[in-house]
C-alpha cells in the first residue's frame, strides 16, 4: 500500500516562524498576505523599501559634485583664460596661468567621472531592483494562475493571460528602478541648475524657469488623452490577441467550413480599430513635442536678450553668461526625463492595476493548499465517500443533487449513464477540479477540501476524456506525477552559479528550489532507483498495450551513442546477427546493404551520393541542391548536367501523368518527387527550360531540378534515367565528395561505417545499415519482425522502448493519436500508484475492445486499491464490483452489473441506445 512520506528539507521548521507550512511558504517564495497590492507604489514600498531608499540617499549624494560641475566652467574662463595676477598660490603651490588652467581642467575632468560613475551606479543598481521586483510580480501572478478556480477557465481567454504576464508587464521592471530615484534626480538636476542660474543672475535665473509652470500645466493635460488612447489600444490588442489564438486552435473548423474569409474580415476590422487608435495617438504625440520643442527654444532667445544686455553693461560677466547658457543645455534633458516619467508612470499604473484587476479572482485554491507538502498524512486505509454531495453552476444551474455513496477501499466501480447525467462531474470532484457547492467529499477519512495538491495528488490519480500532454518526450510526460520536491538541493552547476542563483530568486521573492535536481519520488513510484522506474514503466507501457507503439517510435529515434555506449555497441552485434538471420532464412534478398564500392538501388540518389547520414541543415533534403561544395564536386565529376536531365524528365512526366490523375492515385505516391502544389511551378520552370535551355537556366530553377533528381531512387526508377553506367559514375562522385569535404563541412554528415554506430541515424537504420528493398511482398514486414526478434535475443527491446520515450509529443501531444495521448495519461496516474484511480470516460476513444481489455488491466493493477470509472459505455462496466447509475445530477441505482443490464433493469435502456 502507497504510503505517503513528507520530503526532507536542508531547514528545519521553526515553530516559532510558522512551523512547516511557513517553511514551505517561504522556499517558494510566497508570503502570508493572500491580497495583491492594489497600486504599483504600494507594491514598490512592500517588497523594495530599503533599496528605494539606497537610491534615493545616493542620488542626493550626487546633487553636489553636480553643482561644482556647473561653477567650474565659469571658473576656468573668467580665473584660467581671463584672469590676470599670475602665479597664484594653491596649497603652498604656486601656479602660472597655463599650469592653473591645466589644473581646473583636471579637476573638471574629474567630475565629469564621478557624475558619470554616480550615474552608471544607480542605473545598474536600479536595473537590478526593476527586474528583480518585475520578476517578483510575475512569480507572484503565475502562483496565482495556479490557484484559480478551473471553471475560471472556461470564461478567461488564455491569449489575454498570458499577454498581461509577459508583454503587458515588461514596462513594469523599468519602471520600478526609476519610481523614487528617477523623479528625485531630475527634479534635483533642475534645482540644482536653477539655484546656479539664479546665483549668477536673479533675471536669467528668472528667465529660465519662467515657461516652465506652463509646459508643467498644459502638457500633462494634453497627456491624459493619450493615456486614455493607450489603455484602449491595451483592450483592442489583448482581444486581437484572443482572436488569433482562436484562430489558430480552430484552424481545422475554419478550413472545413469554408469560414476563413470571415476570418480575416474580422482580424482586418480589429486592426482597422488599431490603427486609428495608434494614428490618433501619433497626431496627440508629435503635437505635444512640437509644442515642447517650441517653448524650450523660446527660452534661449530670453537668455540671448537679457544676458547679452548685462554683459555689455558690465554686470554680467562673460564667463557667467557661457556657464548659464551650458546649464540650460542641460536642463532639457532632466525636464524631458521627467514629462516621460510622468507619462510612464501612469501608463505601467494603468497596466499594473488592470493585470492586478484580472487576477482578483473569486474562490481562488487556499495558497497552502497548492504549495504545502504532505506533511503527516497517514498510510490511507479507508472508505471514498461522497455525502449529499451537490453542484451549482454560476448560472444557478443544479448539475448534481445530493449525490451519496461509499466506496470501501479496494472497490472498482463504474458510473454509467446519458451524457448529461453527471456523471462526468463525480471524477471531477474527488479530483477536485471543482468543489461542491454542499455536502462533503472524503478519502480515507481525509477531507478531499482541505488536502495539500501535492497530498491530494498521491492520494488520486485522474484521468480525464480529452488529455494535454506538455510538448517534451513521453518520459518527462511519464514522470509528471512523480515530481514534487527534488531529493536534495544540490545542483548541477558549480558552487559558485548555484550559491548565485538561489541568492537572486530569494532575492525576487521566487521558489529557490533547483529544477536541474533529481525530482522523481521513487518511493511513490514503488521502486528503488532510476533502473527501477525505468523497468516499472515498460510494465506500465505493457499493461497499457502501449509498448508496441513506443517501441516503433525508438525504432524511428536516435540514440546517442555517447551516452548510451554499451547500448550502441550492442546494437552494432544487433546490425551482425540480423544480416546472419536474413541470410539464414533466405531473406538477404530484401535488404540491400550498404557498401563503400556498390551503388544500392534501394536509396535515393541523394543518399548514395553522401553514403552517410546529414547533421543538421547543410545537407539535408532541398538544400543539399543548393550546397556550394555538392555542386562543385558535380561538375567536376561531369554529372550536373546529366543530372539536370534527369529532373528535367521527371518534372515532364510528373506534369504529364498527374495532370489527368487525381493526387491520391498511386502514382503519385510512387513518383512523388513534388506534390501537387508544385505542380505549376515545375510547369513554369519546364516553360523557361525550354527557352532558355539547361545552361541559361536560372540558379533557382535548376536546384529544384536537381532536388527532384536527388530523390529518384533506381529500384523505383520506371524511366530508365539511372542506369548501370550511371550508377558507377554516382559512386565515383561519392568518392569525390568525401575525400575532399572541407573540414567545416566534415560535421554536418556521418557517413556509413559498417564497424561504427551512425549517431544521426534510427535506431532501424542502424540495425539494417541499408534500405529495404521495394517491390517485394511483405519484404518489410518480414525484416520488421526479425529485427523484433534479434532484439529480443540481445536483451535490446527495453533500450528501444528507451529510446521511444525520448520520443517528442508535440505542442500538446499534437504529434500522437488521441487514443496515444490518453495512454500516456493513464500510465502517468498508473505509475504513481495512487489509492484512488478517478477515469473520467478516459477510454472512450479506444474501440471496444481495447476499452474492455485495458479496463481489466486496470483492475487487475488496482487489486486492493480503488477505482472509480466513468464510462461512456454502459456494455464497459462489466467486470466492475459495482455499478452507479446516474440520471438528471441523481444516483438513481446502484447494484452489480448482472442485475443491473437485466431487460428490465436501468442499464437496458442505456445499451438499447447504443
Amino acid at each position: 500500500m502507497l504510503f505517503l512520506r513528507t520530503t526532507a528539507s536542508a531547514e528545519t521548521p521553526d515553530p516559532a516562524r510558522g512551523g512547516v507550512a511557513a517553511l514551505v511558504r517561504r522556499r517558494l517564495g510566497v508570503g502570508t498576505d493572500d491580497m495583491l497590492e492594489p497600486s504599483i507604489y504600494r507594491f514598490i514600498l512592500r517588497y523594495s523599501l530599503p533599496e528605494q531608499v539606497y537610491l534615493v540617499v545616493v542620488t542626493l549624494l550626487s546633487f553636489p559634485f553636480l553643482y561644482l560641475s556647473l561653477d567650474l566652467p565659469k571658473l576656468i574662463i573668467n580665473e584660467a583664460i581671463g584672469g590676470k595676477h599670475f602665479p597664484r598660490e594653491f596649497y603652498g603651490f604656486e601656479l602660472g596661468q597655463i599650469p592653473y588652467l591645466a589644473l581646473l581642467c583636471m579637476v573638471f575632468l574629474a567630475f565629469v567621472v564621478i557624475n558619470g560613475w554616480f550615474k552608471y551606479h544607480l542605473n545598474v543598481r536600479k536595473g537590478r531592483v526593476g527586474e528583480r521586483m518585475l520578476r517578483r510580480l510575475r512569480y507572484d501572478l503565475f502562483v496565482r494562475l495556479m490557484r484559480f478556480p478551473m471553471r475560471h477557465f472556461d470564461r478567461t481567454a488564455t491569449g489575454q493571460i498570458i499577454a498581461m504576464l509577459t508583454a503587458e508587464l515588461e514596462p513594469v521592471g523599468g519602471f520600478i528602478g526609476d519610481a523614487f530615484a528617477l523623479p528625485i534626480a531630475q527634479v534635483g538636476t533642475l534645482v540644482t541648475t536653477f539655484v546656479f542660474m539664479f546665483v549668477q543672475n536673479p533675471a536669467l535665473g528668472a528667465a529660465a524657469i519662467a515657461l516652465y509652470p506652463v509646459q508643467a500645466y498644459f502638457i500633462p493635460k494634453m497627456q491624459r488623452r493619450i493615456r486614455q488612447l493607450g489603455r484602449e489600444r491595451v483592450r483592442k490588442m489583448r482581444v486581437l490577441s484572443d482572436r488569433i489564438g482562436e484562430a489558430i486552435a480552430a484552424q481545422v473548423e475554419i478550413r472545413t467550413n469554408a469560414g476563413a474569409q470571415h476570418q480575416l474580415a474580422d482580424v482586418a476590422h480589429r486592426l482597422g480599430e488599431i490603427y486609428e487608435i495608434r494614428f490618433d495617438i501619433y497626431n496627440r504625440k508629435f503635437f505635444v513635442k512640437f509644442l515642447n520643442n517650441f517653448i524650450n527654444q523660446l527660452t534661449p532667445f530670453f537668455f540671448y536678450l537679457i544676458g547679452g544686455y548685462f554683459v555689455i553693461m558690465g554686470e554680467l560677466s562673460f564667463g557667467a553668461l557661457v556657464a548659464v547658457l551650458a546649464a540650460y543645455k542641460d536642463l532639457w534633458s532632466p525636464w524631458k526625463e521627467l514629462l516621460d516619467f510622468y507619462q510612464n508612470q501612469q501608463d505601467v499604473s494603468i497596466k499594473y492595476e488592470q493585470v492586478v484587476e484580472q487576477f482578483q479572482v473569486a474562490n481562488l485554491l487556499e495558497a497552502r493548499l497548492l504549495l504545502e507538502g504532505p506533511t503527516a498524512v497517514p498510510e490511507p486505509r479507508g472508505d471514498t465517500v461522497l455525502a449529499n454531495v451537490s453542484l451549482v453552476d454560476s448560472d444557478g444551474i443544479r448539475l448534481l443533487d445530493g449525490v451519496s455513496f461509499t466506496l470501501p477501499l479496494g472497490m472498482h466501480a463504474a458510473l454509467v449513464g446519458p451524457s448529461s447525467s453527471g456523471k462526468n462531474l463525480v471524477p471531477q470532484l474527488l479530483a477536485r477540479l471543482y468543489p461542491p457547492t454542499s455536502g462533503r467529499t472524503a478519502i480515507a477519512g481525509l477531507d478531499v477540501n482541505t488536502l495539500s495538491i501535492a497530498a491530494l495528488g498521491r492520494l488520486v490519480g485522474y484521468v480525464g476524456p480529452s488529455t494535454h500532454l506538455f510538448s517534451s518526450s513521453i518520459r518527462e510526460n511519464l514522470l509528471l506525477g512523480l515530481r514534487y520536491r527534488p531529493n536534495s538541493q544540490e545542483s548541477g552547476a558549480n558552487e559558485g552559479a548555484h550559491a548565485h542563483r538561489i541568492e537572486e530568486a530569494q532575492q525576487s521573492g521566487n521558489c529557490d528550489l533547483d529544477v536541474t535536481a533529481d525530482w522523481i519520488d521513487y518511493e511513490q513510484a514503488g521502486v528503488a532507483d532510476a533502473a527501477g522506474l525505468e523497468r516499472r514503466i515498460i510494465e506500465v507501457l505493457r499493461l497499457l498495450d502501449f509498448d508496441r507503439d513506443v517501441y516503433l517510435f525508438g525504432l524511428h529515434g536516435r540514440l546517442d551513442p555517447e551516452c548510451h555506449p554499451e547500448a550502441a555497441s550492442q546494437l552494432l552485434e544487433a546490425r551482425n546477427r540480423l544480416a546472419a538471420r536474413l541470410e539464414a532464412r533466405g531473406l538477404a534478398a530484401f535488404v540491400e546493404r550498404f557498401d563503400q564500392e556498390h551503388y544500392n538501388k534501394n536509396a535515393s540518389v541523394a543518399a548514395n551520393l553522401l553514403f552517410g547520414t546529414p547533421i543538421g541543415p547543410v545537407f539535408e533534403d532541398d538544400a543539399l541542391a543548393e550546397n556550394a561544395y555538392m555542386l562543385e564536386v558535380l561538375e567536376r565529376s561531369g554529372l550536373t548536367s546529366d543530372l539536370l536531365q534527369i529532373g528535367r524528365r521527371l518534372a515532364e512526366t510528373m506534369v504529364e501523368l498527374f495532370g489527368d490523375l487525381p493526387p491520391e492515385h498511386s502514382l503519385v505516391e510512387e513518383l512523388g518527387f513534388a506534390t501537387a502544389e508544385d505542380l505549376p511551378a515545375l510547369e513554369k520552370i519546364l516553360d523557361r527550360l525550354q527557352r532558355t535551355g539547361l545552361d541559361r537556366l536560372p540558379a533557382r530553377d535548376g536546384a529544384r531540378l536537381l532536388g527532384l533528381a536527388f530523390k529518384l531512387v533506381a529500384a523505383r526508377d520506371r524511366l530508365g534515367l539511372l542506369d548501370e553506367a550511371m550508377q558507377r559514375r554516382l559512386v565515383g562522385a561519392r568518392r569525390a565528395f568525401a575525400d575532399g569535404l572541407p573540414e567545416a563541412l566534415r560535421s554536418a554528415v556521418e557517413f556509413f561505417d559498417p564497424e561504427h554506430y551512425n549517431a544521426a541515424a534510427r535506431v532501424e537504420e542502424n540495425i539494417l545499415f541499408g534500405a529495404i528493398v521495394t517491390g517485394e511482398a511483405d519484404a518489410r514486414e518480414r525484416v520488421e519482425t526479425t529485427i523484433g526478434e534479434v532484439l529480443d535475443e540481445l536483451s535490446l527491446r527495453e533500450t528501444v522502448l528507451a529510446v521511444g520515450l525520448d520520443h517528442t509529443v508535440g505542442t500538446g501531444g499534437s504529434r500522437l493519436s488521441p487514443s496515444q495521448r490518453q495512454r500516456v495519461a493513464i500510465a502517468r496516474a498508473v505509475l504513481k500508484r495512487p489509492v484512488l484511480l478517478l477515469i473520467e470516460e478516459a477510454t472512450a476513444v479506444l474501440d471496444p475492445t481495447a476499452e474492455d481489455r485495458i479496463l481489466a488491466s486496470l483492475r487487475r493493477e488496482f487489486g486492493g486499491r480503488t477505482v472509480l470509472a466513468a464510462l461512456s459505455r454502459p456494455e464497459a462496466a462489466r467486470g466492475f464490483d459495482r455499478v452507479l447509475v446516474m440520471d438528471q445530477g441523481r444516483l438513481v441505482d446502484d447494484g452489480d452489473y448482472d442485475a443491473l443490464s437485466r431487460g428490465d433493469g436501468p442499464l437496458a435502456p442505456l445499451m438499447a441506445a447504443e
